[in-house]
């Protein structure tokens, strides 16, 4: 179980990290959060409240740090990373939901209401329905219409 901070800003734009890149806590409502550092990716694709991010890993080529989110998905291994609590710079550390309800800003490529979701077949910011074994799970629609998912396995 993750620990509960206090006066934890979750729409910090940090420039130097105020907490360990990955330490998570749970909020009173069971929302769990990680601290991560943002790369914007070699397609420089910017950080959005709300959207999803990705566990980077420069051209898909490997795993990644599991410390650094990005939302650029051709440069990720198609791993959830959470969802990011707000605008981040390049370069910069923030906190990204990663473990309860969450209220996504952009619409899901695609799915209903029970899908198991993946970044997978998705585009940049967002989630798609899963369809293989192979794919990494990190959510599962509650209300696909209103974009609210239960993040998962992250």
């Amino acid at each position: 179980m993750a620990t509960i901070y206090s006066g934890v800003d979750l729409t910090a734009n940090d420039s130097a990290a105020k907490f360990t890149p990955g330490v998570s806590f749970e909020d009173n409502d069971g929302k769990v959060y990680r601290y991560l550092q943002f790369n914007d990716g070699a397609g420089a694709v910017a950080a959005v409240a709300g959207n999803f991010a990705y566990v980077y890993a420069p051209s898909g080529a490997s795993a990644g740090a599991s410390t650094v989110a990005t939302s650029d998905l051709s440069d990720s291994a198609a791993v959830g990373a959470g969802v990011f609590q707000a605008v981040l710079t390049d370069g910069y550390y923030g906190w990204f939901q990663v473990g309860g309800i969450a209220t996504l800003t952009t619409a899901l490529t695609a799915g209903a209401d029970g899908n198991a979701l993946t970044p997978v077949g998705s585009t940049d910011g967002t989630l798609d329905v899963s369809a293989l074994v192979t794919d990494h799970i990190c959510a599962i629609a509650i209300d696909a219409s209103a974009k609210i998912v239960r993040l998962v396995n992250m």
